[in-house]
């Protein structure tokens, strides 16, 4: 008859352990970066809820501060998508209401525009969304696509003429 194994230790003990030296790390970049301290920690709390979920998978490794930071970098980014729609959503409803504008337009404009970015390259694409969709400062675009500021200064510069050219085609067709 084969051993028996006590029980195995909950791989969150070792994120545990490490909670006093990443919080004030993880809460720090979080707070200078959204300048709130209410939202910096509720987004705190959502990186290290996530870290939990994460590290109990199979064959995760241990939690580093550096890890924690980059799931603080997706976390932020996550809310930012999400304000970014909510005030679309009060944009559309705000001129959807104005007599004078027609919400046809509007609407014609944003699906062109959506099918213009989904042809572009994955990488204007991404440059793109992260800029002007999600409305992150250049700095953090670059940190999100692993590249220098004035790499993705110039990125985006290629993006912005590549939309502005695929926009013009597709509004001729």
């Amino acid at each position: 008859m084969g051993t028996r194994e006590g029980p195995v230790p909950d791989p969150a003990l070792d994120l545990l352990a490490r909670y006093d030296e990443a919080l004030p790390h993880v809460h720090g970049y979080l707070l200078a970066r959204c300048g709130d301290r209410t939202l910096a920690e509720d987004l705190t709390a959502e990186v290290f809820l996530a870290a939990v979920v994460a590290v109990r998978r199979p064959g995760a490794a241990a939690p580093t501060v550096p890890w924690l930071i980059g799931v603080a970098r997706h976390k932020l980014a996550d809310h930012w998508r999400r304000r970014e729609r909510e005030e679309r959503g009060l944009r559309l409803v705000e001129h959807a209401t104005d007599d004078h504008d027609d919400p046809w337009d509007e609407t014609v404009d944003a699906i062109r525009a959506r099918t213009v970015l989904a042809g572009l390259g994955p990488h204007h694409r991404a440059a793109l969304t992260l800029r002007y969709v999600d409305g992150l400062p250049v700095r953090d675009v670059a940190d999100h696509l692993g590249r220098t500021v004035h790499a993705t200064e110039a990125l985006l510069v290629r993006a912005r003429a590549a939309f502005r050219r695929s926009y013009r085609e597709e509004g001729q067709s």
